[in-house]
Order: structure tokens, then sequence, then C-alpha cells
């Protein structure tokens, strides 16, 4: 059986105020709730370790270097995350591959780093408008996974989430058909590159401008597993209906 999960990405949003939509959150999550997971910024991982110890929500980093220690100012290492509690790191998002130049390369070392550390990684990939305008979405996002992807991972250490960088934030979401597509691909190549009874393992996540009004369609989906939510996981009141949603599927 693969996990369901339902991931929130809070970004560059939340200080010690936001802690409160925590305990909200987890009172409001259902008996047959999916795996839940809020990736706050680094400032709050202990914090909200802490306030979520013994609920039904884990906490995530949002990023961590590709070293596991050295002289780069302002960054946070796979076992410093560890140290806060939390118990999965996001790596490859496209505003970090964007605008910080992250490669694939650097991708697949932070990986290693969150499995040396006994983290999770919830390993991001997806095309750009131009290139699905183009017509090599495909193509685009089996050489992310081929460079992305450690030989080492499996449906235990690592989560795929398939973000379309032109529907992040924006509103526009992809057809269903759009979406089943891409995570079938998925689903294929690993269990190509895997093996049946690992490929199968893995969860596959959708992150694109979900909300509450259309996760339901799109968990109808058979190899989407779950969500990557951006805005709307600041929220209880949002985020709840899309865990209902997913934990229905």
């Amino acid at each position: 059986m693969r996990r369901k999960i339902a991931a929130g990405n809070w970004k560059m949003n939340g200080t010690t105020t936001a802690l409160s939509e925590l305990a909200t959150l987890a009172g409001q999550i259902p008996a047959n709730a999916p795996n839940v997971v809020i990736c706050p910024p680094a400032t709050l991982l202990i914090a909200s370790a802490e306030a979520c110890a013994g609920t039904g929500v884990s906490i995530g980093a949002q990023d961590c270097h590709m070293q596991a220690s050295g002289a780069y100012t302002g960054d946070i290492s796979a076992s410093m995350v560890a140290d806060t509690g939390a118990g999965y790191v996001i790596i490859g998002h496209s505003e970090r591959r964007d605008a910080h130049a992250e490669s694939d390369a650097d991708v697949n070392a932070k990986a290693q780093q969150v499995w040396g550390a006994g983290l999770t990684a919830i390993l991001c990939i997806g095309e750009s408008g131009a290139v699905r305008e183009a017509g090599t979405t495909l193509e685009v996002i089996a050489a992310q996974l081929a460079g992305s992807l450690p030989d080492a991972a499996t449906g235990a250490n690592c989560v795929i989430a398939y973000e379309p960088i032109w529907a992040i934030g924006t509103g526009k979401v992809p057809t269903l058909e759009q979406i089943v597509e891409v995570h079938d691909f998925i689903r294929a190549g690993l269990v190509t590159r895997f093996g049946a009874e690992i490929g199968n393992r893995f969860s596959l996540l959708y992150g694109g401008s979900v909300k509450p009004d259309n996760a339901a369609t799109i968990f109808e989906a058979e190899n989407v597993d779950g969500a990557l939510v951006g805005g709307a996981s600041l929220k209880a009141s949002d985020f709840a209906p899309i865990i209902a949603a997913l934990a229905a599927s």
C-alpha cells in the first residue's frame, strides 16, 4: 500500500502567531486521515514539531544544504533539520531550482543528505509553461527524474511531487487528463528503473493551485497519492477540506 500524503508548504510565510493554525488543523483531522505534513519556515521548525507532537501532523523543512556541514552561511543541513524534530524535507522545488539555480545534481546530493539524516525527501519535479506549450513535458520530467533521483530511492525514503511550474500560485490547474498523463508516466518510469515492487511504492503527489474545490477531482487519478499544497495550507479552514478529500479518495 502506498502512503496517502497531504503536505503543506508554507514557503516564506508565517511567524509564531501562525502556530495556532497547527493546533486547529490537528483538531480537524479525520480518523481515517492520510499522512499530514506541514513545512513551515525554518524559524518555526522546533516550535512546530513541539506543537504537533502526539498529533496526526508531521513537520518538514522547505530545504536543506547538499553538504553535511561547513562554511555555508545561512544554510541548514539535513542533520540540523532532524535535530528540530522534523521528519521531512522538500527538495528540488521549482522556486529553488529557478531563484537559486539548483541543478538536478544538486537535488540528487540533497536527497542523499536527507536520507543520511534519517528523514524523508519530498522531491519536486515539473515543467515550465514554455515546455508545456512546446509539447516536451514528458521529456523534461524524465530528465529531471533521472538526474535528481538517486539510485537508493525507495517509497520509504522518498516522495515525488509533480508540480507544473505554470500552475504554482497562478490559479491555473491542468486538466485531469494532463495530470493523469504525467503521473502515469512517472509511475511507469519508476517501475522501469526500480522494478515493480519498489516502483509501485513511491507516493506521487500533485502540486499546483490545489484548492478545496478541486482536490476531490484531482485525487480521482489512480497515481495521484496526495498533494503538495502552497497557499491553501496556510489556514486550517482551507487545508482541512483537502485532507478530508484525500482521506475519502
